[in-house]
């Protein structure tokens, strides 16, 4: 028999799909608000283990592919599973230019041209786009192998940080960047919410890896839990410890937060390293990203919810035309998003990814309770379930609503698109109906 994962695998594969690059601009845009941002780490955390623990049992109800779109269709049909599936899509690629986006950030300290402009910066993050694209060209077991390597160059710094920091960690630093805009517990942390909950996307990936641990009943919430909380251990501990190394406004208007707490905590070359390291990690991260987008866009096309070039597949097993398409949505992003700092731009595609990712999680949290009903599961088990999907849910609304009025419009007119979108491959998955004339 093949060999499955245990508790512990699991649970370090949910821990590293959350961190990868997600936390490494963090810093330098929760520093515009302040050490008081910090406050949103709690919230998110309670929420995003509710939200996780939500998709694990509905892992456990459900184990057949499609992960969230699977969920939706229990519920909503073939239509749930499209704008599921579709807003999921394209939070991906959203994500995906947020990624380049800190590379470039890392990258510029190597490169000063990369951030002297904006359009400087739109082009270095266009490049990154397509090199990565280009990389892919040769097939998954390339990509895999460089991802599992790479991602370390975000983890280690990172998680070294969370630990050692505090040896240099100074009182007077973190309480002068507490407050620095006098915004107020409620609205300092209000303000950091899209941003906090960026760094916890991937908590569902236990779930969506169900069927290749050995005791999924037991195995999978435990995961969801364990790795999510875990992660925020290390995301709480780096971006309050690096509060205290760094002064505010020095980190607010970094592009390479820890490579500047790692300079000033040893020696500018320790720096120069870890800049390093954290390029390493982020196109490591993108290039395992867009391969994964590319393919589930041939899954989509074979299931005739996509156009049918996106199946073609070279000789190595690349998706190629589909990533060319990607790469020009990605493309459109970036210019799209275009603001005076890397920072800006960053926090713009949080809260866009934020909210085309958070609308799938509401669709496919909600279908539980059809799922559970189908599972005759009751009593206790029951309750347990309604209360912790109902504060997942109910968080994932405020995620919503704290991502902004520009991140909702931009979220609500693509999901608009979706169902235009939808009206034209809906008959696919209809059959004929029978007109039923009545005399008059």
């Amino acid at each position: 028999m093949q060999k499955k994962m245990n508790l512990m695998q699991l649970t370090f594969i949910v821990a590293v799909n959350m961190m990868g690059s997600g936390i490494i601009m963090l810093p330098a845009n929760m520093a515009q608000v302040g050490g008081i941002s910090l406050l949103s780490w709690i919230v998110t955390a309670l929420g995003s283990m509710a939200i996780a623990y939500g998709f694990a049992q509905a892992g456990l109800l459900n184990q057949r592919a499609g992960g969230m779109a699977a969920y939706s269709e229990e519920a909503y049909g073939k239509s749930g599973y499209f704008l599921t599936f579709f807003l999921y899509f394209l939070s991906l690629a959203i994500g995906n230019v947020a990624i380049a986006i800190s590379a470039v950030g890392y990258l510029s300290s190597f490169i000063p041209w990369l951030s002297s402009t904006p359009i400087s910066t739109c082009i270095g993050v266009i490049a990154l786009v397509w090199i990565t694209s280009a990389a892919n060209f040769g097939g998954p077991s390339i990509t895999g192998k460089i991802g599992s390597i790479t991602v370390w160059g975000v983890i280690i710094p990172v998680g070294l940080l969370s630990f050692l920091g505090w040896f240099w960690f100074s009182g007077e630093t973190f309480s002068a960047a507490w407050d620095p805009h006098g915004l107020g517990a409620a609205h300092g942390m209000g303000s950091s919410i899209s941003l906090t909950l960026w760094a916890f996307l991937g908590m569902e990936s236990a779930a969506q890896n169900s069927d290749a641990v050995e005791n999924p009943k037991r195995d999978v919430p435990l995961a969801c839990m364990f790795g999510t909380l875990g992660a925020g251990v290390v995301y709480v501990l780096s971006t309050t410890v690096i509060q205290g190394i760094v002064p505010n406004a020095e980190l607010a208007e970094s592009n390479a937060p820890f490579a500047l707490a790692y300079a000033q905590v040893f020696n500018p070359v320790v720096g120069q390293i870890i800049m390093a390291l954290a390029v390493m990690a982020c196109v490591g991260s993108l290039l395992g990203w867009q391969f994964t987008i590319a393919m589930t866009a041939k899954s989509a096309a074979e299931g005739r919810m996509f156009p049918a070039f996106f199946c073609r597949l070279n000789g190595m097993g690349a998706p190629v035309m589909g990533m060319v398409v990607l790469g020009v949505v990605q493309t459109l992003l970036a210019l799209s998003t275009i603001s005076p700092t890397l920072s800006e731009q960053f926090s713009a595609l949080v809260n866009l990814a934020v909210v085309t990712n958070v609308i799938p999680y509401i669709i496919a949290l909600s279908a539980l309770f059809v799922m559970m009903k189908a599972a005759g599961v009751t009593g206790s088990k029951y309750q347990l379930n309604t209360v912790v999907t109902v504060v997942a849910m109910l968080y994932s609304v405020y995620a919503l609503y704290a991502s902004g009025k520009d991140a909702v419009l931009g979220g609500m007119l693509v999901t608009a698109l979706c169902f235009l979108i939808w009206g034209f491959i809906a008959p696919r998955f209809t059959g004929p109906r029978t007109a039923s004339v009545m005399a008059a």
